[in-house]
């Protein structure tokens, strides 16, 4: 990783924890200590989180992950030159990935795991269905060709959509993908537990994909949503072009940025008949004191800091 950019990583493992409030007190404190950013969720099901820091923190978080039990963890890596959290959230869930505490497996029971390098021999055969598990503004950002939007706002809505869609579908081949892999696991896990026999997953998502993939070979088609300040990463995990409204945290397109309705963090056409005048004037007076603090050097978590301006 270049020592010019914050390296960011994302993680998961379902695995039974009973010290969740220990490990919090730990991570929350470990993590403010040495100035990463992120978040982190503990649940007795296991744990979940992106962060980002410099090269050396990055390094230390993941041996005490190891250290604390967490062995079986697979990192998805990136860059960017700022930092793309303006804070660090260690929390506490029922889950790690909300899906209504079902009766299912996870830990032994899900879909097949495939290689990204192996990914597209799996979804360029006719005969396999290629699933996505994202909700419908991820899809429509980006996707891989041929495959199945569930149209779904949120993923505890994916339960319906299986019991009423797929079910006539469960003997086939079917190739799951999501953002890093977290999603595929429970979704996976309770397709199983209804029948279905020949469930495949990337392994690492999306995001492993990119990484992985050089863009010649790439079968993903669009941007790939993300869940911080970044927005949206492409092919080779570049920077996307997708920026975020401040208003209702939608993804905007270079289109979306020329609606007169759009106001650079207060607003977009999604939301503007929505949100009040009084949280517009919030979100105004917010801007205004974030240029304050550039013009006068003083610390605002959103400003855009790079490695050397940030310790």
């Amino acid at each position: 990783m270049n020592n010019n950019n914050f390296t960011i990583i994302s993680f998961y493992q379902f695995c039974q924890l009973k010290n969740i409030v220990l490990l919090k007190k730990f991570f929350n404190e470990f993590c403010s200590f040495n100035k990463m950013r992120g978040t982190i969720i503990f649940a007795p099901e296991g744990v979940n989180g992106t962060i980002a820091g410099i090269n050396s923190a990055i390094s230390k978080f993941k041996k005490e992950l190891n250290f604390k039990g967490f062995k079986k963890l697979e990192f998805k890596y990136s860059s960017h030159k700022y930092m793309p959290y303006n804070r660090l959230k260690v929390k506490i869930k029922k889950e790690i990935i909300t899906f209504s505490n079902l009766n299912i497996d996870i830990e032994n029971s899900t879909a097949k795991h495939v290689n990204p390098k192996k990914w597209n021999n799996l979804i360029s055969n006719k005969d396999t269905l290629v699933l996505d598990v994202r909700n419908e503004f991820e899809f429509q950002i980006g996707t891989f060709k041929n495959s199945i939007n569930p149209k779904i706002k949120n993923f505890s809505e994916f339960k319906k959509f299986v019991d009423k869609k797929l079910k006539l579908n469960n003997q086939k081949k079917i190739a799951m993908f999501c953002t890093g892999g977290i999603r595929c696991e429970k979704a996976s896990s309770y397709m199983i537990s209804k029948g279905f026999k020949n469930l495949y997953q990337l392994k690492g998502g999306i995001l492993k994909y990119l990484e992985e993939v050089p863009k010649k070979k790439s079968r993903w088609q669009g941007e790939c949503f993300v869940f911080d300040n970044r927005v949206s990463v492409k092919n080779e995990l570049l920077l996307g072009s997708y920026e975020l409204c401040h208003g209702c945290r939608s993804a905007l397109s270079k289109k979306d940025l020329k609606s007169d309705k759009y106001e650079k963090g207060v607003c977009c056409n999604n939301c503007y008949e929505i949100i009040s005048n009084s949280k517009k004037k919030k979100l105004r007076e917010r801007n205004k004191q974030i240029e304050i603090a550039k013009r006068k050097g003083i610390y605002n978590p959103y400003i855009k800091f790079t490695p050397l301006n940030f310790l």
